[in-house]
């Protein structure tokens, strides 16, 4: 294995040099931490918020869901979401650690840099995969099968860049699978608000991951990789628009068919705020800045937090007002 020095020398990137856990951590584990971007939590949060919807809106609708199976589902959720954010990094790198060398933002991640050797890679991988399935298997029989089936969109994902102009969709079908999951660990079978909560979080995905390929619109131009920000070119702002509002409608749809009264009006009101956040934070950013890009990406976490307290507030009012 060669010397590893994360790559931060690209004003926007937010690989940082040290972290607090590299501290607590041996050495030789630094590629690998790089590697699976625990450095970088932003894309742990946004694959868990998806699922913590899940579960709470699913409490909201299944009469009799106790507080303690919620919980508990939450931190399994979270835990995992660590451990496959980690997995699919792994598999995204694996796939384009060629392109990854061209880019300039990228150029430093393990594969790329030769850091790592594509065998230790699988190692990694496998341990990953494991120890998600142990989570996995604590799920209800559905959500076992959906945490088996979302591996397929999670392994084909790296292709789409290269085959389509909307591999932010893609990633969107594979990135919200926890929105199913944290549903069926609660419900344990499918409904129309499962359905329409996990609709909406991929048109939140395609919007914030259009910003997001933002970031490399240039270099990807250069090296024929595909992305909507190459697509929607100019139009970018309103196809995100769009898809935002798509997102607070379902979302919105799924909540109407799933509580009433005062607690309805609350997780509407939330919605509404989300939406006006969504679409205001969208419209101060310059997307021709790489650094203003990704701050408004990360910032998208803040839609899911506030919409997450949101909706356990809702649960806690239809509890009392039932």
């Amino acid at each position: 294995m060669t010397n590893y020095r994360p790559d931060d020398q690209s004003g926007y990137t937010d690989i940082q040099d040290r972290t607090w856990f590299d501290a607590l951590l041996p050495g030789w584990s630094l590629p690998y931490t790089r590697l699976m971007r625990l450095d970088r939590p932003i894309g742990a949060y946004l694959l868990f918020i998806p699922g913590l919807w899940g579960v709470l809106l699913a409490s909201i609708q299944t009469e009799g869901a106790g507080l303690a199976r919620a919980l508990w589902i939450i931190a399994l959720l979270f835990a995992g979401s660590v451990i496959m954010r980690g997995a699919g990094c792994v598999i995204n790198d694996m796939w384009d650690r060629d392109l990854d060398r061209q880019v300039e933002r990228t150029a430093g991640r393990p594969l790329a840099s030769g850091a790592i050797r594509l065998r230790e890679a699988f190692v990694f991988l496998a341990l990953l995969l494991g120890l998600g399935l142990l989570i996995l298997v604590q799920m209800k029989p559905l959500g076992i099968a959906l945490g088996v089936l979302s591996l397929v969109p999670v392994i084909l994902y790296p292709l789409a860049k290269r085959v389509t102009d909307f591999p932010q969709a893609v990633l969107g079908l594979t990135f919200n699978f926890g929105a199913l999951i944290g549903w069926a660990a609660i419900a344990g079978s499918l409904s129309a608000p499962m359905i329409l909560l996990y609709l909406g979080c991929i048109a939140w995905t395609f919007g914030y991951d259009t910003v997001y390929a933002h970031q490399d619109k240039s270099d990807d131009a250069i090296i024929g990789v595909r992305s909507t920000a190459l697509a929607f070119g100019t139009n970018s702002k309103t196809a995100i628009t769009l898809s935002y509002a798509v997102a607070a409608i379902l979302w919105s749809t799924s909540l109407l068919l799933v509580t009433r009264d005062t607690a309805l009006y609350v997780g509407l009101a939330g919605m509404l705020m989300v939406a006006v956040r969504m679409i205001w934070t969208l419209y101060r950013t310059d997307l021709d800045n790489p650094a203003a890009c990704l701050k408004t990406f990360k910032g998208e976490q803040w839609t899911g937090w506030i919409l997450g307290l949101v909706l356990a507030l809702a649960w806690i009012l239809d509890l009392i007002l039932a």
